[in-house]
C-alpha cells in the first residue's frame, strides 16, 4: 500500500494531518533539522508524537537533514539513541556522517533526504546498499524517470508531490547564507529567492518591472495516478511550517483522491480534487518536473504569489450532545448570520447557517472577532473534535 506522508511543524498539526488521513508525518527536532523557524519537537514531544501515533497505525519520521559544520556535531549520537528509545520509525538524513553513526549506534531505520540529490538509479543503489532503507528522491525527476529508476532498484522511493519548490538545485541555496547570514542548509533559510529584485547598470534601473527568482509550488494531482502505478513507496507533501487548516485540506484532498484511484482503478476528472485544495492557503501551483523540464509558466517572477484565503473560522474542540452546543476555537472572523460548513477528519463536508453563538462567560454574541478565543455555537448536527470550520 503506498504511502501519504504529511509535515506537522508541531504537535496540534500531527494529530491533524494523521487525523485527516496521513499514514505518517514527518517532524523536525530540536537538534539536526532544517526548518528553524518551525515550532521544533523536543525528545518529550516527540514520545507523545509516536505514541498518538503508533496508537492509530500510523508512523512519525524525525528530520536530521542539516548539513552540519563542525559546531553543529555536538551531542549527536545521544540525541540519535534518544529518538531510538522514543520508537520513532526513521530518520530522514543528508549528512554522510549522521547516517554512519545512525547506522553504527542505533537501530534507527534511515531514510536519505532529497537534499543528498539522488537522480539517477546507481546513486540510489549505492545508498542502499550502505543500509539506507528508503530514498527520497531529487525532485529534479520526471515521472518517466522516476518509473525507470525504480524499475532498477529494491530500494523504497518516496517522491514530493506538494509543496514548495526551492529555486536551487534539491534545496542546495546560498543565495540566504550570502545576503542575510541565515543558511538555509542549516535550518535558516530567508526565502531570499521570493524577494524582488530589480536589474540596474550604472547605478540606474534597466528593466520595466521587478522580478523574483522563485518556482511556483508543487501540485501533482494528475500524476498521482501515474506515482502509484510506478510503485513508488511514498507521497510525501511539503510544509512544516503551513497552517492546520492547509494540512487537514491537503492531506484531506490527497488521501481521497489516492483512495479512489486505488478503488476505481482510474479518475475521470480532478477539477473536485483541485476545487478542494483551492481552499487552502495556497501560492500559485505548477507540475513542478514531473511532467518534463519546467518551462515560464513553472516560475513566478513577476506574478502575485500569494493566495491567502480567510475560510477557516474556527477549529472544533468539543459537542454537546444535550444542548447541541459546540465548543470551538477562532481562527478568523465570522459572525451570526453567516453560511458555514463543517469540514470534518472523515473529507465529509456538511453545511449550516449559523443562528447562535456565546463567547466563554456565556455571553450572547453576534460577532467572532478575536483570534483564538473560545466561543460556543449552535450546530444542527453532531460534530467530533479536530473537526474545522470554514465559510461557504
Amino acid at each position: 500500500m503506498i504511502e501519504l506522508l504529511a509535515p506537522a511543524g508541531d504537535l496540534e498539526k500531527l494529530k491533524i494531518a494523521l487525523l485527516y488521513g496521513a499514514d505518517a508525518v514527518f517532524i523536525g527536532g530540536t537538534n539536526f533539522s532544517l526548518r528553524a523557524r518551525a515550532s521544533n519537537f523536543t525528545l518529550e514531544d516527540i514520545q507523545d508524537a509516536t505514541s498518538f501515533a503508533h496508537e492509530r497505525g500510523k508512523k512519525v519520521y524525525v528530520t536530521t537533514n542539516i548539513i552540519p559544520h563542525n559546531e553543529d556535531m555536538d551531542g549527536l549520537i545521544e540525541y540519535l539513541k534518544g529518538l531510538e528509545e522514543r520508537k520513532v520509525d526513521a530518520i530522514i538524513s543528508a549528512s554522510p556522517y549522521i547516517i554512519d553513526m545512525a547506522l553504527k549506534h542505533t537501530s534507527l531505520e534511515v531514510h536519505l533526504s532529497t537534499q543528498q540529490s539522488a537522480s539517477n538509479t546507481e546513486t540510489v543503489n549505492y545508498w542502499h546498499e550502505l543500509g539506507i532503507k528508503r530514498i527520497v528522491l531529487a525532485r529534479e525527476l520526471d515521472k518517466h524517470q522516476i518509473r525507470r529508476l525504480k524499475e532498477k532498484t529494491k530500494a523504497d522511493i518516496e517522491v514530493f508531490i506538494h509543496g514548495g519548490m526551492c529555486m536551487s538545485y534539491s534545496g542546495r541555496c546560498s543565495l540566504s547564507n550570502n545576503m542575510t547570514d541565515r543558511d538555509a542548509n542549516r535550518g535558516g533559510c530567508a526565502h531570499s529567492c521570493r524577494w524582488n529584485y530589480d536589474l540596474t547598470a550604472d547605478g540606474a534601473s534597466v528593466s520595466n518591472n521587478s522580478f523574483s527568482m522563485s518556482s511556483k509550488d508543487l501540485e501533482a494531482l494528475e500524476q498521482i495516478p501515474h506515482l502509484i502505478d510506478s510503485k513508488v513507496s511514498s507521497l510525501k507533501i511539503e510544509g512544516r511550517m503551513k497552517s492546520l487548516h492547509y494540512i487537514a485540506t491537503v492531506v484531506s484532498t490527497y488521501r481521497k483522491l489516492i483512495d479512489d484511484y486505488l478503488l476505481f482503478g482510474k479518475i475521470d476528472d480532478f477539477n473536485p480534487y483541485l476545487i478542494e485544495l483551492q481552499k487552502a492557503e495556497n501560492r500559485l501551483t505548477s507540475h513542478g518536473y514531473l511532467e518534463g523540464l519546467p518551462g515560464v509558466e513553472e516560475q513566478l517572477f513577476n506574478k502575485v504569489s500569494e493566495k491567502p484565503t480567510q475560510l477557516f473560522v474556527g477549529l472544533i474542540q468539543g459537542y454537546d450532545q444535550q444542548t447541541g452546543l459546540t465548543t470551538i476555537e477562532q481562527r478568523n472572523y465570522f459572525g451570526v448570520g453567516d453560511e458555514l460548513e463543517v469540514f470534518s477528519p472523515d473529507g465529509s463536508v456538511r453545511d449550516f447557517k449559523l443562528t447562535y453563538m456565546t463567547d466563554e462567560k456565556d455571553t450572547e454574541t453576534s460577532i467572532a472577532r478575536h483570534p483564538q478565543q473560545i466561543l460556543k455555537i449552535k450546530i444542527p448536527f453532531s460534530v467530533e473534535p479536530y473537526a474545522m470550520i470554514r465559510k461557504k
